[in-house]
This record gives C-alpha cells, sequence and structure tokens, in this order.
C-alpha cells in the first residue's frame, strides 16, 4: 500500500499555494482526504470509469486546493498542473469541475449540493445492483445549516442507504449547531455514527469502516486547532 506522507502533500499543496493564504476550511480537510486515498477508497487513476469504484463527492469545494493537491500525490493528476491552479487556461478552478479533472466525481460549490448528490449516486449504485462500491461525501459542519441537507439526511435514513458514508468535517463554523452534537442529527435519522478526532489517522479510518451496509453512516471528524 503506498501512502502520500504530511511532507509530500504539504509540498504539493505550496504549488497550489502560490503566495495565498489558505484558512481551516482547506487545513481542516487533509487528514480525512490522506486517510481516504491511501487507506479507504477503492479507486485508482485506472479506475476512475470502473462502474464498480467507490465514488468520493467533495461537497465543501471551496476547500479544493487540498483535493488537488492529494490528487496529484496520488497520481491522477500531473503535479505540474497544480502551479496555474485558477489560471485563465488551468483546468483547476477554485471548485472542482468533473468534466475537467480526473478523478473528481463531481462540480461542486454551491454547499448543501454534495450530500444529496450522495443519496442519488448510492440510490443508482442499488437500483443497478451493485452492492460493492460505497459512495463517500465530505462536508462541512456549517453546510449542515442548509435544509437541503436535512432533506438529504433524513431520507437516506429512511431508505436505508448502506453503501453511503457521509464525513463531516467540525471545526466548530456552524451558525447554529445541533442539540448533541453534528452526528446526533444523524442519528436520529436512523444512520450510524461516529465521532473522532479528525487529526487521528488510526480513528479515522476505523471510523471509516465501522459502517454495518444496512444504514447510511456518518462519520463527525473534529478538528479543533484553528486548522
Amino acid at each position: 500500500m503506498t501512502t502520500t506522507t504530511a511532507t509530500d502533500l504539504g509540498a504539493l499543496l505550496d504549488r497550489v499555494r502560490a503566495g495565498r493564504e489558505f484558512g481551516a476550511n482547506v487545513y481542516s480537510t487533509l487528514d480525512v482526504l490522506q486517510v481516504l486515498y491511501d487507506r479507504v477508497l477503492r479507486i485508482t487513476p485506472a479506475t476512475v470509469a470502473d462502474p464498480d469504484r467507490d465514488r468520493f463527492l467533495l461537497s465543501k469545494g471551496h476547500a479544493v486546493a487540498g483535493y488537488y493537491a492529494l490528487l496529484a500525490a496520488r497520481g491522477f493528476l500531473p503535479a505540474e498542473w497544480l502551479d496555474d491552479q485558477g489560471g485563465p487556461a488551468s483546468r483547476l478552478g477554485d471548485h472542482p469541475d468533473r468534466t475537467l479533472v480526473p478523478g473528481v466525481e463531481i462540480g461542486s460549490g454551491s454547499l448543501g449540493h454534495g450530500l444529496g448528490l450522495g443519496v442519488g449516486t448510492a440510490l443508482g449504485l442499488r437500483a443497478q445492483g451493485r452492492t460493492g462500491p460505497r459512495v463517500y461525501v465530505l462536508l462541512g459542519d456549517a453546510e449542515l445549516d442548509e435544509g437541503s441537507n436535512h432533506e438529504a439526511i433524513a431520507y437516506a435514513g429512511a431508505t436505508g442507504l448502506g453503501n453511503l458514508t457521509a464525513i463531516v468535517l467540525d471545526n466548530r463554523s456552524a451558525t447554529y449547531g445541533w442539540p448533541g452534537g453534528a452526528a446526533s442529527r444523524f442519528t436520529v435519522n436512523g444512520w450510524s455514527a461516529a465521532t473522532v478526532d479528525g487529526r487521528d489517522h488510526d480513528a479515522l479510518h476505523a471510523a471509516l469502516t465501522g459502517h454495518d451496509d444496512h444504514r447510511p453512516h456518518v462519520v463527525v471528524a473534529v478538528v479543533t486547532d484553528g486548522e
């Protein structure tokens, strides 16, 4: 198994940065992305069109810098593309575009859409009889304020979408929050849940693989260190 070191990822992220400042929206994603692509997702540059691949959907598309760096580290796109990210001729926009970037499943950035698209993808796989692939959706905690996510959470629980995993990056940026914490918003709708340290790779791996395949699963990755 090939792993992506923090040093490798940091060097690639510096190429995307090009003197710009990134905030918690980007830095909070890095550990989850590493664990997903190194240890969980069944997808490679050679299988981006395989119907039996796992699907990863970045709902918080404004945090795309770390995603681009990770895709380059894993060979989905040339590292040279990072040097012109956001440029007029670049395929790497400020939000990901599935038609331009290898390995990207959805165009995202309008917050509140990713989980609904994940639900639809999971339903489509079920309708095709594909029981192997899983769908993983990465959201921000503030994104849960969107009503569309409430509907997606309720629907996924009611229909028992056991091939769906949501990952909520909780950096305490939500305006309203939820009584009992972010996970309770899902469990009240029939999801299984795990809340872990968003920097602990072993804990993240255990949580991301802790689904029971009979109901949707959520992993709340708590990041409280300012990043």
